[in-house]
């Protein structure tokens, strides 16, 4: 599977842009996975599934990885082509096409974040109360909101996927150890119209 897949073809655009493949693409950027098991995740009718499915395949968004016989029935399992997408610059002119896909992924990569919230152990949101410390809790969330020029913001950015790296790069140490364990961290951020908090309790926050 590829990192980042360059987004060319308007069709490929439209397809990401609708809120229920968006869904299949986040699930299969995780696992493959067959019709049947997806149409049972999400309570429909197999055939709506692999129409679905199909148009995704159609515009090499996702792949058949591997095929498996059970009862006489050749299984299927479809896999995300890249864990992410980005547009090329062809298609600029759609911009308001390229905004609506986006906006729909953040919105599937919510909901696929809150189906991981509430399928995760206990422990996982048991706190610490006794210290003050973050990272001595067994979760953070947190919700930040600043006033600043774009380059300011841009340096944030860059900064912040430079310490994704640089962690990524550490983890690499880990595997294999018996201690380690799963962690998701979820991250998004946007420019927004109007401001939520009051004037002093976003220098707090």
């Amino acid at each position: 599977m590829e990192n980042i897949l360059i987004i060319k073809e308007y069709s490929q655009l439209k397809a990401l842009s609708d809120p229920f493949k968006s869904k299949l693409l986040i699930r299969l950027m995780e696992t493959p996975q067959t019709g049947q098991q997806l149409s049972e995740i999400y309570k429909m009718p197999r055939a709506k599934v692999h129409y679905h499915l199909k148009e995704l395949e159609k515009f090499n968004l996702i792949r058949i990885v591997k095929t498996e016989e059970k009862n006489g029935i050749v299984q299927k399992f479809y896999q995300s082509v890249a864990r992410g997408f980005f547009p090329d610059a062809n298609l600029l002119p759609y911009r308001d096409e390229i905004s609506l896909t986006n906006r729909q992924t953040v919105l599937s990569l919510l909901d696929r974040t809150m189906h991981r919230v509430l399928s995760a152990p206990e422990e996982s949101f048991q706190h610490n109360y006794t210290s003050s410390d973050p990272t001595q809790w067994n979760f953070q969330s947190s919700s930040w909101e600043f006033t600043a020029t774009e380059e300011h913001y841009k340096w944030f950015i860059k900064k912040q996927y430079e310490l994704f790296e640089e962690f990524r790069k550490l983890r690499k140490e880990d595997d294999g150890d018996p201690t380690s364990k799963i962690y998701i961290i979820s991250n998004f951020s946007f420019e927004v119209k109007e401001s939520l908090y009051e004037e002093e309790e976003k220098e707090e926050k």
